[in-house]
């Protein structure tokens, strides 16, 4: 896949992630739904397999949560510079992208909540913080929700209904709610129905 970005494409896309740092709730992970939005539906600067695909890959692997947005911007930017075969100005176009959505999604949120954190910790006896913090629980449950739905539903390709997408969900959500197996143990059998073909 190729794209053109223009330098108002690069500081639109920074913005984006900035504003989607102040909106992640419990992690990056729970912007996704609107990082789709921008960057697969809006712009058309990723293909939806490239999207899901930075998501499951940094998520399998170790390391922190926010990953994911590294890979997206390194895929943006490797798009931008011609695709992965294009040479070292795609590779650097890729570090580009890289750069631009990790300050972005890490700067403001990091800052807000260092502040916030130093203030909540001199008022955590307040009946407003210890609120504010129970009230949280819900907002946090509802977006991993939506990131969820958004991941399941973007990799089926045609009109028909993937069934089997939808059961392996919703068996997956059941196990880890209900029981203790290791997600290692859900991430190697997802694997092996995906060598198979069930996926």
């Amino acid at each position: 896949m190729s794209i053109t970005m223009h330098w108002h494409d690069w500081l639109a896309l920074f913005t984006q992630y900035m504003l989607l740092s102040l909106l992640s709730i419990s992690g990056a992970i729970t912007t996704v739904p609107d990082m789709h939005r921008y960057l697969v539906a809006q712009h058309g600067w990723l293909t939806d397999a490239q999207f899901s695909s930075s998501v499951a890959i940094a998520q399998a692997a170790p390391g922190p949560n926010v990953l994911f947005v590294a890979l997206m911007g390194w895929n943006v930017g490797l798009n931008a510079g011609g695709g992965i075969g294009a040479g070292p100005q795609a590779w650097l176009t890729g570090l580009l992208g890289l750069a631009v959505t990790m300050v972005g999604i890490m700067l403001p949120s990091t800052t807000l909540t260092y502040f916030a954190t130093r203030w909540g910790h001199r008022n955590r006896t307040r009946r407003g913080v210890r609120a504010f913090k129970q009230g949280m629980a819900p907002v946090v449950v509802g977006l991993l929700i939506a990131t969820g739905w958004v991941l399941a539903s973007g990799n089926h390709s045609g009109n028909a209904p993937a069934w089997h997408l939808w059961m392996l969900t919703g068996v997956t959500a059941f196990i880890v709610w209900r029981t203790r197996i290791h997600l290692l143990w859900l991430l190697g059998a997802g694997a092996l129905l995906g060598a198979v073909g069930f996926v």
